[in-house]
């Protein structure tokens, strides 16, 4: 089968690999219908992912159909179309058992990083019953491949993580597709205002329409000043950072309100500095980590609802032959006014 690779040395390309078959009797082997590209995978390009496995097959996001299941999966059979998580679940470890399925001790994201992914034609899901969701059938498969990862992640990690209440202020650092989707999904609690933060003018207009109140250009690095002098130097209620450097949190402490949240979405490969001196006293709540993605059903009713639109952040469509295309598209994202890419394996 075609399926893309990054190899030890940082090269990657689309290459020839065998059909994965089942390992485990709780396996599940799925075709990929559609599958896309995560800012993660574009860390791991760039080194700033510990764990990723060379000669991996990478992606962690899709839309496919059922091909095999082993012995022990209940909830599937061939010929159901199915959601992957971004998340492999096993269901029975400690912190499974705490809904922590991000910290699953035998899984968590191992997709695309420890064991072959998506960006194939065909992909192994471990934990298969705890690590897929049934695709319903009313519902356009591009919206649905984003809520492998990016709408879950934007709404768990970002806005319920950061304890967002209707009328809050909530500044978004960074507006690629998971600071948007945050955003999208922020609206559910009725902030009084949003501030989107970025430096590329298409993201902003972007932002603007899906319901940012206010578009902070921070290309000379004003904004932090922008939204205090907005809130008459209080600062934000939330403050979701999306863009995992150290300049996105630095930003992140300056902005946070006395008491307010920061909530970290950011994948971070570097070293950030919390300045203590300065926020000891100042009541602040910092969470961060991976996605759990038990919101996934409840993104389905609001997307069933029609209070979320997730297929407006796709922009470019390639064929899985294109792949490499696909990439130079999304990490020349300013340049071609990309969001977030759609492969389709045809």
């Amino acid at each position: 089968m075609k399926a893309y690779v990054m190899d030890a040395q940082g090269n990657h390309s689309l290459q020839e690999r065998p059909k994965p078959t089942l390992i485990d009797d709780s396996d599940v082997i799925v075709k990929i219908e559609k599958t896309t590209i995560c800012g993660t995978d574009l860390h791991i390009l760039r080194g700033n992912v510990s764990t990723f496995k060379s000669d991996t097959i990478l992606g962690h996001e899709g839309v496919g159909v059922v091909q095999e299941c082993g012995s022990r999966v209940s909830k599937y059979k061939p010929g159901d179309r199915v959601i992957i998580s971004c998340i492999t679940s096993c269901g029975s470890c400690s912190m499974c058992q705490k809904s922590q399925f991000g910290q699953c001790i035998n899984g968590g994201w191992i997709l695309g990083n420890e064991i072959d992914g998506c960006q194939a034609e065909y992909v192994r899901i471990p934990y298969g019953d705890n690590s897929l969701f049934h695709a319903p059938e009313d519902i356009d498969s591009e919206s649905l491949v984003f809520l492998s990862d990016i709408f879950p992640t934007g709404y768990e990690v970002g806005v319920l993580d950061g304890k967002l209440k209707p009328a809050d202020s909530v500044a978004i650092i960074g507006c690629g597709p998971v600071g948007l989707a945050a955003l999208m999904t922020a609206k559910f609690f009725s902030p009084s205002k949003i501030y989107a933060i970025d430096n590329n003018p298409h993201r902003l207009d972007a932002a603007k329409e899906l319901g940012a109140t206010h578009t902070i250009n921070n290309s000379e690095n004003t904004a932090v000043d922008q939204v205090l002098d907005i809130t008459d130097d209080v600062g934000v209620d939330v403050v979701i950072e999306a863009i995992g450097i150290p300049a996105g949190w630095d930003m992140s402490q300056k902005l946070v309100r006395p008491g307010g949240n920061i909530a970290v979405l950011g994948v971070h490969g570097k070293s950030a500095t919390i300045n203590l001196e300065d926020m000891w006293k100042r009541n602040f709540t910092m969470t961060a980590g991976l996605v759990h993605t038990y919101t996934t059903p409840a993104l389905i009713k609001q997307i069933r609802a029609g209070h979320l639109h997730p297929e407006k952040l796709c922009t470019h469509h390639f064929p899985l032959s294109e792949t490499d295309k696909a990439y130079d598209t999304f990490i020349n994202a300013e340049k071609h006014n990309a969001l977030k890419v759609m492969i389709t394996n045809s």
